[in-house]
């Protein structure tokens, strides 16, 4: 190699050492504001993110990865604070954030957990239209998720519907079983079935029982099943029936006090 070869080879080996790490310890330095914020990176202004998020009501792990989960949290937060719902966090959204934060802004209060209410052994009725009816000795919330579920019977099947959005062209099965229990207030965001798998909490309950696992979920609420697919019918879409579905290879899961 040619002494001037080697020289520059030299020059831009030692220049590229200072450079990552300066590239490092601006991240080090970074706060929310600072760049555009999406799935997939990582630093101080994530952190940063992350705990804004939980002080406005939309409770977020800090750990400084922007992963699914907080990109969930994300849209959460769009929803109640701008008109754009793509998990992203801009500059302006930030700002936004921030401002909130100062201000003392919560945009979303978790539901009350409610109290344990036993199923006195009425069941719903299901409709000639395909509507559920709750019992009246119902609690108000069971009676919600019913109603909640009676407005998108008529939807057909949608891989994916419902996760991105609430009101949806169509749904799958844990999107419509996220759409009614978001409807009694018992959920915020959407859940996956196997996330149904772990939520709430353990065994089969007096008023709700999910039914979780990696390829399909399913609930009964009030003695009514609700689900896609194993319906009476033609339609794949989310119903109301009074048939049962075998529940081998699932998780029965179930809201606190119901």
């Amino acid at each position: 190699m040619s002494r001037r070869k080697l020289a520059v080879s030299l020059a831009l080996a030692s220049a590229a050492v200072p450079m990552f790490s300066v590239a490092q310890a601006d991240a080090a330095r970074l706060t929310l504001g600072d760049r555009n914020l999406r799935q997939g990176m990582s630093g101080r202004d994530v952190r940063v993110l992350q705990d804004f998020l939980t002080r406005v009501g939309i409770v977020t792990n800090v750990d400084g990865q922007y992963g699914p989960a907080t990109a969930r949290r994300v849209k959460s937060w769009e929803r109640r604070s701008t008109r754009k719902v793509n998990g992203r966090v801009s500059r302006p959204d930030a700002h936004k954030l921030r401002r909130q934060v100062e201000a003392g802004i919560t945009v979303y209060t978790a539901p009350p957990k409610p109290a344990a209410q036993p199923n006195t052994g009425e069941v719903a009725t299901l409709n000639p239209d395909g509507t559920a009816t709750a019992p009246e000795s119902a609690p108000e919330v069971v009676k919600a998720v019913i109603a909640a579920g009676n407005k998108i019977i008529d939807k057909p099947y949608k891989y994916g519907g419902g996760h991105g959005k609430w009101e949806d062209s169509g749904y799958d099965c844990s999107g419509s079983m996220s759409y009614a229990l978001h409807g009694g207030g018992l959920l915020d965001e959407a859940l996956t079935s196997s996330g149904f798998s772990s939520w709430g909490e353990a065994g089969k309950g007096q008023w709700i029982t999910t039914f979780g696992s990696g390829g399909h979920s399913y609930m009964v609420v009030a003695g009514l099943r609700f689900d896609t697919g194993y319906n009476d019918g033609d339609s794949d879409g989310p119903d109301w029936s009074t048939k049962m579905r075998p529940g081998d290879g699932y998780t029965p899961r179930h809201p606190e006090g119901l």
